[in-house]
């Protein structure tokens, strides 16, 4: 027998979570949100991408007092240790948690703490610290439980030198060099930040080049400037064994190197927090990287068990991870009106940033798509010269018959902010998505927003040359 029964209960509170509990509840269901952690916000918001990004926040803007000359008639250069940055990332937090909870307050979302494990399709125990089990049963059900860094088995994560995405937040002090392994996103964002600390990197890379999925030309950015950072990117290797020291931790390469450093960051992939869940009870499985496999409506093979954000793999991004949980929750509704997103924007917190939508050159071309480029170097634009961020390029790839914005990539300052400006006018249909529209729209100046309309003269350009005449002098 249940204690409590909902409409919908939602388990994890982090983005997805959120955004399927916010959308029943305003369609009229009682709604609860279930979650292992005394307060709301999931990995994201205590684990993940807030503190990470305050961090990133505080270290670049440390980087730039020290660079920066008018700060050199203030004094010299200030270091500080990365406990002491960390501290800034607190208070974020805090605000983050106080923001989510008056929210779930005030639409009357119940909110239950504890592990929860499925009984029966209908019916969880959700299990307190205290060790008092609550049963809530509910017509519908979203999984929404997030990710967690994956470890092997070979290597010691309690080494006081061995460390993960969550557990590099609680550094007692800033490593003179450190090992990360793993080039990913995470990898590639840590590796930054450490630079910013003077901290010298190895990073591993376990394929041919920095992040395959972007754009080569992004990536090759990317790589000359974390190289310009004094960052060792070694490509194509896989570790053979970890070896903890009592100064640190010596890393054996299946290629035979050895490095060493007085710490690793292990980021080498992230496993679905599907443990323990009752999937059984279900006729649930996972796969081996604990990811549920749903359909296009974000269902699993229960019809009333969905899943959504991490917890189901790729884009694994918050913002994404908010609109499934949106749309899950829109779905088992029934709402005519159901919000989905086909391009999603990806961003990469690396210093300096990265972003983009839509197709990548190689995608283009592997599909025979006839595409022309326009590019604006920040260096040329009157915003980035201001604020001293001349570091980067907005690149857009469009058809060279219709004109219609195929995609955009964005490496530099704001580049995640600049991005959604060429997101809105992709995401228009017929000739609403051209990129005459950036050359028939006038820019606040200056702003960098203008590298649209430097971009799109640069790639009109490019087209007009085979109908240019000829003047002979």
């Amino acid at each position: 027998m249940a204690d409590f029964s909902y409409d919908l209960c939602v388990i994890g509170s982090g983005p997805a979570g959120e955004g399927a509990a916010l959308t029943a509840i305003k369609q009229g269901w009682t709604v609860c949100v279930v979650d292992d952690h005394d307060e709301p916000g999931g990995n994201c918001t205590h684990w993940g991408t807030i503190p990470s990004k305050a961090l990133r926040h505080s270290v670049r803007r440390m980087v730039q007092y020290n660079t920066l000359p008018m700060f050199r008639a203030i004094g010299e250069p200030r270091w500080f240790s990365f406990p002491e940055v960390m501290k800034t990332a607190d208070g974020v937090i805090q605000k983050q948690v106080a923001g989510r909870t008056k929210e779930y307050a005030r639409n009357r979302v119940a909110i239950k703490v504890g592990r929860a494990k499925f009984l029966d399709s209908n019916l969880i125990a959700v299990t307190a610290k205290t060790g008092k089990v609550t049963r809530i049963a509910a017509k519908h059900f979203i999984i929404a439980t997030g990710s967690r860094p994956y470890r092997p088995d070979d290597i010691d994560f309690s080494d006081p030198h061995i460390f993960d995405s969550d557990t590099i937040l609680g550094l007692k002090s800033t490593p003179r060099n450190i090992i990360i392994y793993g080039a990913g996103v995470i990898g590639c964002e840590y590796a930054s930040i450490f630079s910013g600390f003077d901290t010298r990197v190895d990073l591993i890379n376990t394929r041919e080049w920095l992040m395959n999925f972007l754009d080569d030309e992004i990536s090759d950015a990317l790589s000359y400037h974390l190289r310009d950072l004094n960052v060792m990117v070694r490509h194509s290797e896989e570790y053979a064994k970890v070896i903890p020291r009592d100064n640190g931790v010596t890393l054996e390469l299946k290629s035979g190197k050895r490095i060493h450093a007085e710490a690793l960051l292990w980021c080498n992939g992230r496993t679905g927090n599907t443990n323990d869940l009752g999937l059984e009870a279900l006729g649930l499985e996972a796969d081996s990287r604990g990811l549920l496999k749903v359909n296009g409506d974000y269902q699993t093979s229960v019809a009333n068990i969905y899943a959504a954000g991490d917890v189901i793999g790729w884009p694994s991004l918050a913002g994404a991870a908010y609109d499934q949980g949106r749309f899950a929750a829109s779905h088992m509704c029934g709402m005519a009106d159901q919000y989905r997103v086909d391009d999603v924007a990806t961003g990469i917190y690396t210093i300096p940033e990265i972003s983009y939508v839509g197709k990548t050159e190689a995608e283009l071309t592997a599909a025979q798509v006839p595409y022309e480029i326009g590019r604006a170097y920040f260096k040329n634009i009157a915003r980035a010269q201001i604020s001293g961020e001349e570091v980067g390029i907005l690149k857009i790839l469009f058809h060279q018959e219709t004109l219609e914005i195929l995609g955009v990539h964005c490496f530099g300052a704001e580049a995640a902010e600049i991005v959604h400006i060429g997101q809105a006018i992709m995401s228009q249909q017929g000739e609403a998505n051209s990129i005459k529209y950036f050359v028939r729209t006038t820019f606040n100046y200056p702003t960098m927003a203008e590298a649209y309309r430097i971009a799109a003269i640069n790639g009109l350009n490019r087209i007009s040359r085979e109908h240019r005449q000829v003047h002979s002098r």
